[in-house]
Order: C-alpha cells, then structure tokens, then sequence
C-alpha cells in the first residue's frame, strides 16, 4: 500500500506494521498467561502511550479487554478522556464494547490486524466505528499483520481444545 496522508501527517504501511508488531507482542503475553491472545497498542504523534492485552480470566472481568486497558492507560498518560490525535493497534476486530469505548474516546484511527466475523463491530457482524448517526467516527485500516494476528489466535485455540481433550471427565 502507498504512503497516505491524514491529520497527523505521512502515514505508511510499513509504521502501521511496526506498531501492530508491538501489539502482537502484547497478545503474546495474554498467550503466556493463558488469555485469548489480543493485544493492543495506542500510539500519539508517533509514540507508544498506552499499551494493553486481554486480561478477563486474570481479572475475573468481561471488561478487561485489550483496548479497554489500553484506553484507560492512555487517558492517564494524557489526562484526558479524548484521545482524538490518537491511532489504537489492535490485533483482533473490536468487540461492540470495545467499539463503543473507542468511538466514545474520540480516537481517530483504528488499525485491526485480523477480522472476527463471529462478534467484531468494525464492519464484520456491525461496524460501530462508522456509523454516521454518532456524532465521531472513525478511519479504520484492516489487514495489517493479519496471517500473524490470525496465526497466533488459532494456535491458542487449537491448544485450549487439545488440553480440554486431554482433561477426564
């Protein structure tokens, strides 16, 4: 894909790869932990603020998603609730949760690695991010890193049913 201009300047395929690149890493340890392996970065003019991975079992809370973290982290950082200069990396398609929080958070751009057609809401089940009734919507990049971010998804699976099997009953 060809370099594109947006409101925070020159973006190219190979930056979006290096951050989704980070956000893997995140998955990574959401793996090690025995968590659906989702990670999420948040970057501003340039920089990693706010870093995240899904925590539900670790937390005992269906809120503790990868992009609910990172949120939460990055409006520390900035100390504000709009992250409107803000591009968040995510390695799997946003829940309508995790939807909502970013539309609600005013971050401008979403970067998805792999699509989820059971329960993603950024335009496989609904797309949330877009919807012209809100009044913010956002710029959304699919596919980057998506063998990788699929990869590492269905290897936990595979690996989470193996051990299932494994268990007496």
């Amino acid at each position: 894909m060809a370099d594109r201009n947006d409101a925070a300047g020159v973006r190219s395929r190979a930056e979006d790869e290096r951050f989704m690149k980070e956000a893997v890493k995140q998955a990574k340890k959401a793996y090690a932990r025995e968590e659906t392996p989702i990670g999420c970065v948040i970057v501003q003019n340039g920089v990693i603020i706010a870093r995240g991975y899904n925590r539900r079992n670790t937390e005992k809370s269906g809120l503790a998603h990868a992009e609910l973290l990172a949120i939460r982290k990055a409006n520390r950082k900035t100390g504000d609730w709009r992250l409107e200069d803000c591009t968040l990396y995510v390695t799997l398609e946003p829940c309508q949760m995790c939807a909502g929080a970013i539309v609600q958070s005013r971050i401008r751009r979403v970067v998805i690695g792999a699509m989820n057609p059971k329960a993603g809401c950024a335009g496989s089940v609904l797309n949330l991010l877009q919807r012209k009734e809100f009044n913010h919507q956002v710029e959304i990049e699919r596919g980057v890193l998506q063998e990788e971010c699929s990869a590492l998804l269905s290897e936990f699976f595979r690996e989470l049913r193996a051990r299932k099997a494994e268990r007496p009953s």
